[in-house]
């Protein structure tokens, strides 16, 4: 696993879960935000923390310029030898408990809605129904020419084979459905955040650095609406000062509210 442990002291951490279980209990319109921390607790590499997948050169490239829509227009096969070892073993990694516990939130109509800047659908196969990806997934690919569909599992072996994973109808390359650089983001997701977000009455904010706009504008904007803004996450962000509560440990936090919605589904 690629998480360290900033677990805090049990008197301080128990003090702050308690107005946290408070907070949740009295919210009417709870809204998740996700980052690639939640992923890196399932054993998926950080993208741009310290040696992450987008941090380090790949092959003497700028892995930045891979994912743009320049580069993959130009050289598909590069991008795809890139990807095959970081997108297209998804399977191989299982959702953890914050996924876990986000589903059954949602399960016990506590949580609204999850936003994930994640692409690899752990939200999905942990049981989650409403997960928007602000960024896109492999869960389809489109062909560039005649926009034929196809999904992720009909995509995966070509691309582990080492195969530029080409349209059947048209003969032109397919692409995944992830957001690549000089691409804008969705529109009907953005406008559905913006909507979620400015309504929200409790927002947590899970294991992101809060780095990547215009998608970490959300947080602020339920901040703005008069929502409390609840951060878990291992680095300091620029939303910790008007942040109502500040923890440091996904696992802790969320091993203590697995353990919750535990108890609290007994005493129903």
């Amino acid at each position: 696993m690629f998480h360290d442990s900033y677990a805090e002291d049990s008197v301080i951490f128990n003090k702050k879960f308690e107005k946290l279980v408070s907070y949740i209990e009295n919210s009417h319109s709870m809204t998740v935000f996700t980052g690639a921390g939640v992923s890196t607790l399932s054993g998926i590499p950080d993208f741009r923390g310290q040696h992450g997948v987008y941090t380090d050169p790949w092959m003497g490239l700028d892995v930045e310029e891979i994912i743009s829509m320049t580069f993959f227009r130009r050289k598909p096969d590069i991008f795809y030898k890139w990807a095959k070892d970081v997108w297209y073993h998804l399977e191989d990694y299982e959702p953890n408990v914050v996924h876990r516990v986000l589903a059954k939130m949602e399960e016990q109509g506590l949580l609204k809605k999850v936003y994930t800047q994640n692409i690899d659908m752990l939200h999905q196969r942990a049981g989650s129904k409403n997960v928007m990806e602000v960024h896109g997934s492999p869960a389809f690919h489109t062909c560039q020419r005649c926009r034929k569909k196809f999904t992720y599992d009909e995509i995966a072996p070509q691309v582990r084979e080492d195969k530029v994973p080409r349209c059947q109808a048209c003969g032109s390359v397919i692409k995944p459905d992830i957001i690549f650089y000089e691409e804008a983001l969705n529109e009907n997701v953005l406008n559905s955040a913006w909507h979620d977000f400015s309504h929200t009455d409790l927002c947590l904010v899970l294991g992101s650095s809060l780095l990547v706009q215009p998608a970490a504008s959300l947080p602020a904007l339920a901040g703005q609406s008069g929502a409390k803004v609840v951060i878990v996450n291992a680095q300091d962000t620029y939303q910790d000062a008007s942040a109502s509560l500040r923890f440091r440990d996904l696992k802790q936090t969320f091993d203590a509210l697995e353990a919750y919605l535990d108890s609290r589904t007994v005493r129903k």
